[in-house]
């Protein structure tokens, strides 16, 4: 359920239709998650609202996109709702993991949501075990998307110009028979279920994907926001002087809160 900012005060709802909505899986290396907060950050997003739902481990922190010490204060939950009119851009952000048996009702609430606020597509941005590849899926970019029958039918073709690699179905009994493929995304939490959801109900949603590891992975972030950047136009690249080539990267402004992604530092009293 989606809940605007300030509701006790008379706020109205935000109108998001004909929106992209962005959001992510929690999957492997919470690649999706890093990506998201990069957008937010860099296109200095506006925090309209709270998508409350009992499916994500309860949590609370800080503000994680802090620009002052005004700001710094201000309180963060599990599942928050960004928007940017001016791109027709809405962004939710998921900082828990999923409850236990919660995938499916989680799918259920957002979809209702996605229907209801008349969004235009949704963009998911997900990771898969790299070390669960196929051999068809070693060759080339680590990079996959996916589209659902509908969004095909509107961006098949601007897709086809970017020539961008589909997420290849794997054996669904390896070794057995190779007849019978089917999708398989290990890693990707919510991803296949979303997916699947989206396309029996007529939704269009794009998946974006990248094959990775656990460990450090937010250059796993910069490649997989430089992905989503390729197709929505986000940001524009600009051309370094210095050797006369693009470095999208280098445009994304890293949120404060990255500064204890792994822990404070050691205390100089161990030494």
């Amino acid at each position: 359920m989606f809940i605007p900012c300030d509701r006790g005060r008379g706020s109205a709802a935000p109108d998001f239709k004909g929106f992209t909505l962005l959001m992510p899986a929690v999957s492997v290396g919470n690649v999706g998650q890093l990506a998201i907060d990069l957008v937010i950050s860099t296109l200095d997003m506006i925090k309209v609202g709270y998508f409350y739902t009992d499916c994500l481990v309860p949590m609370v922190g800080n503000n994680p996109y802090a620009t002052a010490e005004e700001n710094s204060t201000e309180l963060s939950i599990n599942a928050e709702v960004y928007s940017l009119p001016s791109k027709k851009l809405v962004v939710l952000q998921i900082r828990s993991p999923f409850i236990k048996n919660k995938y499916r009702p989680f799918c259920e609430t957002l979809l209702s949501w996605v229907k209801s606020s008349q969004c235009a597509r949704v963009v998911l941005l997900s990771s898969s075990h790299a070390y669960q590849r196929d051999d068809e899926q070693l060759l080339g970019t680590p990079l996959r998307y996916l589209l659902t029958p509908d969004l095909e039918k509107a961006v098949g073709g601007r897709v086809q110009e970017l020539n961008w690699k589909e997420m290849e179905k794997v054996a669904a009994y390896p070794g057995i028979s190779d007849t019978d493929k089917v999708l398989h995304i290990p890693g990707g939490g919510i991803t296949k279920l979303l997916f699947t959801e989206s396309c029996s109900k007529g939704i269009q949603m794009a998946v974006l994907l990248k094959f990775c590891s656990e460990g450090d992975n937010i250059p796993d972030a910069f490649v997989l926001v430089n992905y989503l950047n390729e197709w929505l136009q986000l940001i524009k690249s600009e051309v370094s002087t210095s050797n006369n080539s693009t470095d999208p990267s280098s445009q994304w402004k890293i949120p404060s809160s990255w500064r204890l992604l792994f822990g404070n530092g050691l205390p100089p009293a161990l030494f």
